[in-house]
């Protein structure tokens, strides 16, 4: 018998966190399921050619079985996923973990499945957002105006951005530091992972730790080939998923810690904000975020606010 073929496709470099959690799912299935699997995995989609935004096609087409995506860009097909896109309402990485684990993080997984060609069979970690700038420090929103800020393609985070008074324009992840580098972007938003792994401080000397999000990755499969593969590849995939789950939560705060220091030596000058200042920026995008609240099932809305901490 064959053994059956599993493609995994990324985005970020060998050494991130996401494509060093691959590294133990394809340990564990190999463990697991020995010969009955040929498991492939790809870490940059940019070394291929291609665009990150490209993979959510390909996936779903079933040029590749499985990847990560930051799950902001399928807000748009799966607004329940949106719940997750409001600035400055989630209070931490556990509450976060909690909602994804339990009944919200069900609701979610069942809503992709029933909007798209996808099965979401985990919520990786996909870092706290902050902000970068060439210009200054930014302590408060007055200080945000005028800058041209590089977002994901995500409507409410650009409106969000543009209450703060930055311009926001979407830059694919992929030419981030040539617009960095190019004067083309004056700021951005990412996880201190991210900066890091593209290098953006050597533009970007200004970091404010704004923790305006919790990014969820989500890890997607083709829903065809899914339910196309025997069940006992199903069922190992379904036993090794929480171990890679766990090894890639453990490394995003591991790496959280490692990049602000790597950071401040560089020269980087990292603000952190007071309650008070980072409540300043919660109080100018509220407009947004209760506009979107709105438009949400109040069942979720209630799951979400009794998780966020």
């Amino acid at each position: 018998m064959k053994p059956a073929k599993i493609s995994f496709i990324g985005y970020h470099p060998p050494s991130s966190v996401q494509a060093r959690a691959v590294e133990v799912l394809r340990e564990g299935l190999e463990r697991e399921l020995g010969d009955e699997i040929d498991f492939r995995f790809d870490p940059d989609i940019g070394a291929l050619g291609h665009k990150a935004v490209d993979i959510l096609d390909m996936v779903e087409e079933g040029r590749f079985d499985l990847c990560y995506f930051y799950s902001s860009y399928l807000a748009g097909r799966v607004p329940e996923l949106g719940l997750f896109e409001l600035p400055f309402q989630i209070c931490g990485r556990d509450a976060a973990y909690g909602m994804l684990d339990g009944e919200l993080g069900r609701a979610l997984a069942a809503a992709v499945a029933a909007g798209t060609g996808y099965r979401l069979i985990a919520f990786w970690d996909n870092g706290i957002r902050h902000l970068s700038n060439a210009r200054r420090a930014i302590r408060r929103p007055e200080d945000c105006r005028g800058l041209v800020i590089r977002t994901a393609r995500n409507e409410v985070h650009q409106a969000a951005f543009a209450r703060l008074g930055f311009e926001p324009v979407f830059v694919d992840v992929k030419d981030l530091g040539e617009a960095a580098a190019s004067g083309r972007i004056d700021a951005q938003e990412n996880p201190l992972t991210n900066i890091v792994n593209y290098g953006l401080e050597r533009y970007h000397r200004h970091i404010t730790l704004t923790g305006h999000l919790f990014g969820i990755s989500a890890v997607l499969a083709n829903a065809r080939a899914w339910d196309a593969w025997p069940e006992e590849v199903r069922a190992g995939l379904e036993s090794v998923l929480p171990q890679a789950t766990a090894a890639e939560r453990r490394l995003s705060r591991e790496v959280d810690d490692e990049c602000a220091a790597r950071l401040g030596a560089a020269g980087a000058r990292i603000t952190q904000l007071t309650d008070t200042e980072r409540a300043a920026f919660a109080e100018a995008v509220e407009p947004v975020v209760a506009a979107e609240r709105e438009k949400f099932d109040p069942a979720l809305i209630d799951l979400f606010d009794r998780g966020r901490g």
